[in-house]
């Protein structure tokens, strides 16, 4: 399994950016797909899941609820996260996360993820 991130960079704060991650080796459908930020300093928070197998279920860390948006595309085997009205407090290195058929209430566990992106850098300036 690799998940491959992208689309990171260095924004203003208000500004958009939408992070993609690919995703090959596994049967991506059947996959629960998490996004997650580490700041320097700081752990590794969630930000963002959806479940896989048509479950449909979809969380977000309160922190970006409203701002934030997941959503998966199966036949290309990618999860995007698409940031509006970014934060200067949004800056982290971005890491997508899989697991198969994750049950929802763990989907904001870090330790539930089995696969993992390289991370991407997000930078929002002021």
């Amino acid at each position: 399994v690799q998940l491959q991130a992208s689309g990171g960079g260095l924004v203003q704060a208000g500004d958009s950016l939408r992070l993609s991650c690919a995703a090959s080796g596994l049967t991506f459908s059947r996959y629960s797909m998490g996004w997650f930020r580490q700041a320097p300093g700081k752990e590794r928070e969630f930000v963002a899941a959806i479940s896989g197998s048509g479950r449909s279920a979809i969380k977000y860390a309160d922190s970006v609820k409203g701002r934030f948006t997941i959503s998966r595309d199966n036949a290309k085997n990618t999860v995007s996260l698409q940031m509006n009205s970014l934060k200067l407090e949004d800056t982290a290195v971005y890491y997508c996360a899989g697991d198969r058929n994750l049950i929802v209430s763990s989907m904001a566990t870090p330790s539930q993820y089995d696969y993992w992106g390289q991370g991407t850098q997000v930078t929002v300036s002021s």
